[in-house]
């Protein structure tokens, strides 16, 4: 296994993660920014008041995208097994 071939498959790997993990922040992120919007217009000064919008949007989400999630982690594992196939003395 060259040495070429390990940042390739960490780059994959990397980019991966940040676009599996993307909507999912970015729906928090979201939601978080609007409670915490409404608090200050409201003078709602409730710590707590942020975690069950942010826990139902992320269930949601994962609803929503788990199924693209999955395939995105999939055909990445593939990629690998065939890496590994294509170079057995890897």
């Amino acid at each position: 296994m060259t040495v070429d071939l390990v940042v390739e498959l960490a780059n994959k790997a990397l980019y991966t993660v940040i676009l599996t993990a993307a909507p999912i922040l970015l729906v928090s992120l979201v939601i978080g920014l609007i409670v915490s919007i409404f608090q200050t217009v409201t003078s709602i000064q409730e710590q707590t008041l942020t975690f069950v919008p942010k826990i139902v949007a992320v269930f949601v989400t994962l609803m929503i995208l788990g199924h693209w999630m999955l395939n995105q982690m999939t055909n990445l594992m593939v990629d690998y097994d065939r890496v590994q196939f294509f170079n057995p003395g890897a």
